[in-house]
This record gives C-alpha cells, structure tokens and sequence, in this order.
C-alpha cells in the first residue's frame, strides 16, 4: 500500500500490517514478515518519480559521480 507522508510524498507501507519499515536484504517486512512483491515496489517507483516529477525534484544520478 501507498501512503503519503505530511509532506505529500509517498510512502511503502506494507500490505500485511500497515508497516513502513522493511528490510532491504530480505525485501520483507520488519514487523510481520510479509514479502514486498514486485508489483508493489513498480507501483512505488511510479508514485515517487511523480512526486518528483510535479514538484520540479531532480534526483541525483548516483552513477555519474
């Protein structure tokens, strides 16, 4: 699930449990074990490059260093 933050931006939050926090080695989440599928990490990435897109964010490209 996607949640926003007070700021607007979204959040993944898990579809199991409602947490926010997931571990990033085991793509699972931190309270309840539920896997993060790659339906709701393609969803994510979606709603952040809006996010970004709307209000004018330009990311870094950490592979031009």
């Amino acid at each position: 699930m996607i949640f926003r933050n007070p700021a607007g931006a979204p959040e993944l939050g898990c579809d199991e449990c409602g947490c926010r926090w997931f571990d990033r080695h085991t793509m699972s989440c931190y309270e309840c074990g539920a896997a993060i599928g790659d339906e709701d990490i393609r969803r994510f990435d979606e709603e952040i490059t809006r996010f970004h897109r709307d209000r004018g964010i330009v990311v870094n490209d950490s592979g031009n260093s």
